[in-house]
């Protein structure tokens, strides 16, 4: 065989290699975007289908086997109504599914996970069918679904609201009518949070979509989640956390309209909305009625709305009480003794900075994590020490101990931080581990600050490790990006002993990085206890957290009676300190028994998490609070079931996903890897065909060449 014949066959095998691998990767990542989205229907000859040119806005399609003509999926509107009195913000948020099929068989199931502040504690769910209104009641969580299923089954309407993380809920909807339209209206409460001088509330509007580690784990006996991934070993729920994702071409769905009813109790001075247009009506007696500009939101970034007291205003203590079933109910709010300008001496740090360079880090989420970063570096003086770990798939240390801040070590960090930039997945287990690794020297107060969009499914397994391994460190967490995992961050920080901040825009990283280092850089009142509280009262958190400067600390305490007057004690700068909050004269409130309840399920919680051996014990208490407050949590849901069935039984029912935007600001390819468009891969399939085909030709040609030479 001549060399000539070598080269030319090695070059033919190379391009039947080459087409095999493109007709392999038109399959791997090419798979049709649409068919992503629940269960394909099975087209019948009266379907009504429509083609692309009906749509008019975003909406998901399921393609039929008729070329270019398609099923509308339901669709999803949300309204979201605030009230908030003090600081307390109670949320009505209605969602309404519409079958817009118009084919009599087409009976569709709707569900939808979506995100809730985290510290939302859900107590009512009601359907709504034309003028008929049917209440949801509170049932244990595996009850609740047969309930919800046994309904689904005999053609009656039905809702079901389930908790998958404290920040996390689905909502099904059975037996949707072709051209009907189901509301599922629910209720939460919360507080609000108030931080240097600022109270906010966040109403978070998409679930980012999560990294999730592990080795995939099939139950046969067991149905998955409707979503991308498939349920591991690390996180065992996966598929019911990662909801299906329009590609970005499809165009925004899920529209939210947002209106806000603030009451704020004290004269307002400055209302700010950072990351949407708002219009601000006043009334005569104070109160702020605020609107979105634009009146169909898409849902796709975290809602945020700020707002200030009057200048020469500044409370230091609020204290409401409630009594409700037989018991008195009280939350506290108690503000930092000190004045931010107060001079007070510098302690020399140790600080341990943490970036997040993974896929769903790229885009405007790394830009502000490398300015938060680099800003921070500029706040260390000579007295301190530090380091940077990054982190994506490997995790990578800047230095391989701490090092002290001079021009040398200063300026290597500088240029390695501008070098970052975001690929792979998030692997952040090994990172966590990396920082909590050693310990400062005596005169040093060790500091880890971790700047994350925190999008990963094994919550728990971390929380454990920052636990068990956090030995003197102090953990804070910074929120990156336009729809952070608000759960990990703020139970990271409170397991880690430190707070926790976001940054939701580059143009606020100089602002909130200032205001997270003032809280690292100033001395912090600790020691705190609680005196005044009866025998048999319960407080939470049962262990007064330090107060950080400029961020109150808030407890609720559920006792007999209401005590007359609760006393902090406490000592700052090593000096002692007290302060008596008032509570037998307090404004009575609803919802204290709510938030009261909602702070005992978490500290139940955290038990478990740190003693996973007396799990029972654990889930039945959590469960006993939970319906006694009419709570949907981990181990309880609501349910709501019309009276009479509605769908012929020998009619089948579609599952549907309601697919969710991706998170402004982020990149879909860095996330999913090849283009995923609903044409692109037939293209490529008959791309790759055409080239074996072509190899096939060229080879049968160089073989008849070779036979025809002497």
């Amino acid at each position: 065989m001549t060399q000539t014949t070598i080269g030319r066959r090695i070059s033919l095998l190379h391009l039947c290699a080459l087409a095999t691998l493109f007709s392999f990767f038109s399959f791997a990542g090419g798979l049709p975007l649409l068919l992503a989205c629940g269960e394909k229907p099975a087209p019948s000859p009266a379907t009504t289908w429509v083609g692309l040119k009906d749509v008019t806005q975003g909406s998901l399609l399921f393609k039929t086997a008729e070329s270019g003509r398609y099923i509308p999926a339901p669709a999803l509107q949300t309204d979201a109504e605030i009230t908030i009195t003090g600081i307390v913000s109670r949320t009505k948020l209605k969602q309404e599914f519409i079958n817009s099929s118009r084919n009599k068989d087409d009976w569709a199931e709707g569900i939808y996970v979506f995100p809730l502040p985290e510290t939302a504690a859900v107590d009512h769910l009601r359907m709504k069918v034309g003028d008929r209104t049917i209440e949801g009641q509170i049932k244990e969580r595996a009850e609740a679904k047969k309930i919800y299923d046994r309904a689904k089954q005999v053609g009656k309407r039905a809702s079901l609201v389930e908790q998958e993380r404290p920040n996390v809920f689905t909502t099904s909807v059975a037996n949707i009518a072709p051209g009907d339209r189901i509301t599922v209206e629910i209720e939460y409460q919360e507080t609000v949070r108030y931080d240097q001088g600022t109270y906010s509330i966040r109403f978070p509007m998409v679930v980012g979509p999560r990294y999730i580690p592990g080795t995939p784990v099939v139950a046969e006996d067991q149905l998955s989640g409707p979503d991308w991934s498939s349920d591991t070993d690390r996180v065992p729920d996966a598929s019911r956390i990662t909801p299906p994702l329009a590609h970005p071409q499809q165009g925004p769905l899920n529209p939210v309209n947002l209106t806000i009813d603030l009451a704020a109790g004290f004269p307002l001075g400055k209302i700010e909305s950072p990351y949407h247009d708002i219009l601000d009506i006043s009334d005569p007696d104070g109160r702020r009625h605020i609107t979105l500009r634009n009146e169909d939101e898409p849902a796709n970034r975290d809602f945020v709305l700020k707002w200030e007291p009057s200048r020469g205003i500044s409370p230091t203590a609020t204290a409401f009480q409630q009594l409700h079933n037989g018991g008195s109910y009280s939350l506290l709010m108690l503000s930092p003794p000190a004045s931010p300008d107060m001079p007070v001496a510098r302690q020399p740090r140790e600080a341990i900075f943490v970036i997040d360079t993974s896929g769903s880090m790229a885009g405007t989420s790394i830009e502000q994590a490398r300015a938060a970063l680099l800003l921070a570096l500029t706040r260390l003086t000579t007295q301190d020490r530090f380091n940077v770990i990054q982190f994506n798939s490997v995790t990578r240390v800047l230095f391989s101990q701490a090092q002290p801040v001079n021009t040398a070590t200063i300026r290597k960090a500088v240029r390695y931080v501008e070098r970052l930039h975001a690929n792979g997945g998030t692997e952040i287990l090994p990172a966590i581990k990396m920082a909590l690794k050693g310990a400062a020297p005596p005169t040093h107060l060790r500091q880890v600050i971790f700047l994350t969009d925190g999008q990963v499914g094994n919550e728990n397994e971390l929380f454990e490790i920052i636990r068990s391994r956090l030995g003197g460190s102090r953990l804070f967490t910074i929120g990156i990006g336009s729809a952070p995992n608000s759960h990990f961050m703020r139970k990271a920080a409170e397991f880690g002993r430190g707070t926790f901040m976001h940054i939701g825009s580059v143009n606020e990283v100089k602002t909130q990085m200032d205001a997270m280092f003032r809280k690292l850089e100033r001395p912090v009142l600790t020691g705190l206890q609680v005196e005044g509280l009866d025998e048999g009262a319960e407080m939470f958190p049962t262990r007064v957290p330090d107060l950080y400067d400029g961020e109150p600390i808030v407890v609720a305490v559920r006792s007999t009676v209401v005590p007359a007057a609760l006393t902090f004690r406490g000592s700052i700068g090593g000096k002692p300190w007290f302060s008596t909050v008032p509570l037998r004269d307090s404004p009575s409130r609803d919802g204290m028994s709510v938030f009261w309840a909602r702070r005992k399920i978490d500290w139940l919680m955290d038990q478990q998490r740190n003693d996973q051996n007396d799990d029972s014990a654990v889930r039945q208490a959590v469960t006993d609070v939970a319906l006694a407050h009419h709570l949907a949590g981990k181990y309880t849901s609501l349910v709501a079931v019309d009276t009479d069935p509605v769908r012929p039984t020998d009619k089948s029912l579609i599952n549907h996903a309601i697919k969710t935007n991706l998170p402004d600001g982020q990149v879909y390819e860095a996330l999913f890897g090849l283009p995923r468009t609903a044409a692109g891969w037939q293209f490529q399939l008959m791309a790759g065909m055409a080239m074996l085909s072509a190899a096939g030709l060229l080879w049968m040609y160089g073989a008849a060449q070779v036979r025809l030479r002497p």
